[in-house]
């Protein structure tokens, strides 16, 4: 995130065989599926649930697991270091009790990474870990990369999973065309991710002095780049506040554009609208929510929690 040009290519290309479209296909979608499939024989006897908590965390987590190559890590600490280490990004007052608790858990990454790397080296594998390893970056460089996959790869699809589940049990024309097969899970995902942006905005400083929209930049500034408002633009998208997963939403940039396009996207539309959306719905017949769902956050947005039942 911090590196541009060629030394942001040089890492991309270390990393891109972890997450290209052929590998995500052939070696993490039949995983996700039985991950997922395991979450939902334990869930479905209960008959209520909170879909954050019980759902799309430990979902989120354990593809997140996978990838990464930290599958000794448990999906709660998963949750934790990387919502740690998103309030660190965030703490602009400089609360010295939310740096501690992002370098609290920097180190939880940094322990589990030297316990599995020599499992790795002996048996390497289509992990994170593993490619960049194979690839030659360095031990700085292997920490700093998992530690971005996971501060944008765990609490972002976890929202986007019960989020969109969410905004199909209230929307009926949606769900009913979803579950029927008229409707594609991959535009109910695409038009969810425009709709509530699960990453709102993103920091930048600025490069170069320039003038956008009659307002001076100047080089140094922190400039907010707000996905959300441009997700939402009345110039680009017709009635932009309403969800509608029939639309075109081909123009929002719910992952970021340019070089520094999120490398995770495919990963991320494989396991929400693959795996995790359709099998909810079908494997948990009559789901329904049981209470309100209230949303927070606007730099990182989604529902804290989502009370369902099912028959």
């Amino acid at each position: 995130m911090r590196r541009d040009g060629e030394a942001h290519l040089s890492e991309r290309r270390a990393l891109f065989p972890a997450l290209s479209p052929r590998t995500v296909r052939e070696v993490w979608m039949p995983l996700f599926k039985k991950k997922t499939a395991a979450i939902l024989d334990d869930l479905a006897p209960r008959g209520r649930a909170d879909l954050v908590r019980d759902y799309a965390m430990p979902v989120s987590a354990e593809a997140l697991k996978l990838i990464t190559g930290l599958t000794n890590m448990d999906a709660a600490e998963m949750d934790r270091v990387s919502q740690g280490m998103i309030d660190g990004c965030a703490n602009y007052a400089g609360d010295p009790e939310v740096e501690a608790r992002c370098h609290d858990c920097t180190a939880s990454i940094d322990a589990h990474i030297a316990e599995m790397m020599p499992g790795l080296r002996a048996r390497p594998d289509m992990s994170a870990l593993s490619v960049m390893d194979q690839a030659g970056l360095g031990p700085d460089r292997l920490s700093a990369n998992v530690k971005l996959i996971i501060s944008g790869g765990q609490n972002e699809p976890r929202d986007a999973i019960a989020g969109a589940a969410w905004a199909v049990m209230t929307h009926g024309d949606v769900r009913d065309a979803a579950t029927g097969g008229t409707l594609g899970w991959d535009a109910v995902f695409s038009e969810y991710a425009r709709w509530i942006s699960p990453i709102g905005m993103s920091p930048r400083e600025v490069a170069r002095a320039d003038t956008v929209a009659g307002v001076d930049l100047v080089p140094g500034q922190r400039v907010f780049l707000m996905f959300g408002s441009a997700n939402r633009d009345e110039d680009v998208f017709d009635q932009p506040d309403r969800f509608d997963p029939w639309r075109d939403s081909s123009a929002a940039i719910p992952f970021g554009a340019g070089p520094h396009f999120c490398a995770g996207a495919a990963a991320s539309k494989a396991l929400i609208a693959g795996v995790a959306l359709p099998m909810l719905f079908d494997r948990l017949p009559g789901l329904r929510l049981a209470g309100d769902a209230p949303f927070g956050g606007w730099a990182f947005r989604g529902p804290l929690s989502v009370p369902v039942a099912w028959d």
